[in-house]
């Protein structure tokens, strides 16, 4: 019977990580900007790393980039191939485990503030690499780097974050009163 039950929860496991990793796609349509596209992607990163934890989320979003490396349009504006991850937004794409782990560690904490403060950090890491490597491929300046494909998405982000924590916080009570948690 125990060996059932943790065959069940393993594919009760699959199961969220495909449907998050779903979610990531969808979200990945973007409007094109000067140098990034505007997207939904990192809140359904974030969203995956609230709903299945650190571990699972990561899982979720690891599946999610290892699908557009291999040439399947999930990136932005359905793009796909290596040739996405090593041109100029790359640095963002690498770093988005760490938005799914940050926001999986701090909701586990129950504390929403901590919560806010892991989606701030990984927010952070996120752009500090996204910004160094857009600079790198497209020789331009940190400043730049930073004008172009940073500083037009912190309060768009920040209201993503917001949603997150209130659509996420919905999410998990039905889950949890439905007994179908991750």
């Amino acid at each position: 019977m125990e060996a059932e039950a943790r065959k069940n929860f393993a594919v009760r496991d699959i199961c969220y990580i495909g449907i998050f990793v779903a979610i990531i796609v969808i979200c990945a349509v973007g409007i094109p900007l000067m140098g990034v596209p505007f997207t939904l992607q990192t809140w359904g990163i974030a969203l995956a790393g609230m709903i299945l934890g650190p571990k699972k989320g990561v899982i979720a979003v690891v599946i999610y980039i290892l699908l557009g490396a291999v040439g399947v349009p999930v990136f932005s504006n359905f793009r796909g191939g290596l040739g996405v991850i090593m041109g100029a937004t790359g640095g963002f794409i690498v770093s988005f485990p760490v938005i799914a782990f940050m926001t999986g560690f701090f909701a586990k904490k129950g504390n929403i503030f901590l919560l806010f403060a892991g989606l701030l950090a990984g927010a952070a890491i996120n752009y500090i690499f996204g910004m160094v490597w857009f600079s790198v491929v497209t020789q331009n300046t940190i400043q730049a780097a930073f004008a172009i494909a940073v500083a037009p998405f912190i309060l768009p982000d920040i209201i993503k974050m917001a949603t997150v924590i209130i659509i996420g916080k919905s999410i998990q009570t039905a889950l949890k009163k439905a007994k179908i948690a991750p």
